[in-house]
């Protein structure tokens, strides 16, 4: 990884439903090229396939740390993150797109 991540979002003491939300909110907020580091209680694999869904090409995923105690993962947002997001819909794809 080029640079130090520019956000650390530590999920480990929010409450799961609220994870996801909190860290795709984090990443739309980067500019290409910046990272933010996640830290949770758990390998967070399936996280990465839903950003490999929702964003395809719009993000890098580095280790930094794995277990047992703590995941450290830097995310990057990449130029391709402007494409994604005006691509498609909203997470979930619920919204109107309004």
């Amino acid at each position: 990884m080029a640079q130090a991540p520019s956000f650390l979002v530590d999920v480990r003491t929010i409450a799961p439903r609220e994870r996801h939300p909190l860290i795709f909110s984090t990443f739309r907020g980067l500019k290409p090229g910046q990272a933010m580091e996640l830290v949770n209680d758990h390998d967070p694999r399936p996280l990465y396939y839903q950003f490999a869904a929702e964003i395809p090409g719009a993000f890098t995923w580095e280790y930094l740390e794995q277990g047992p105690e703590a995941w450290r993962v830097a995310i990057t947002r990449t130029a391709g993150a402007a494409a994604a997001a005006t691509a498609g819909s909203c997470c979930g794809g619920g919204c109107s797109g309004a």
